[in-house]
């Protein structure tokens, strides 16, 4: 049982790392875009990615979790799982803390009631998903680490 919840929370672990490093890649090109347009994008283009990718950074959470209480045991590997933990709760809570507010402010905007500190949410919202990006990796590095360890 033990290996395959292993392999899972690495599947899972690295599915967790798509969605912050694909908002990553955008960021450049979304910090140059006018209003509307940046509206539309969030709107629309995104739709749909926390009904996905919200489940799997919990369940992500959960395997690291579970595999965390195995191996309480070895310290070593332990080690690996506490930080993997640590960076899904950051990571839960740096949506909660930036990136969920901005989504629940712009879903009542439109380009007309678009506010002039839009810009300022645009930013909040990016280094939200900049900081979520971060964490994702330092979990999936955790957790190869570990397997590297265990093999």
């Amino acid at each position: 049982m033990f290996p395959i919840l292993r392999a899972v929370s690495l599947v899972l672990a690295f599915i967790a790392t798509t969605a912050p490093l694909a908002h990553v890649l955008e960021m450049i090109s979304k910090l140059t875009l006018d209003g509307p347009l940046w509206l539309a994008i969030q709107q629309h283009l995104y739709r749909g990615w926390g009904a996905v990718f919200g489940p799997v950074e919990i369940l992500a959470l959960l395997a690291a979790l579970a595999l965390l209480i195995l191996t309480r045991a070895d310290k070593a590997l332990r080690h690996f799982y506490v930080i993997a933990t640590l960076c899904y709760l950051g990571m839960l809570a740096s949506f909660f803390a930036f990136n969920m507010p901005v989504n629940e402010a712009l879903n009542g905007w439109t380009p007309q009631t678009l506010p002039a500190y839009w810009r300022d949410y645009r930013l909040h919202w990016e280094i939200g998903h900049l900081i979520t990006a971060i964490l994702s990796l330092v979990a999936f590095v955790a957790q190869l680490r570990a397997w590297k360890r265990q093999a």
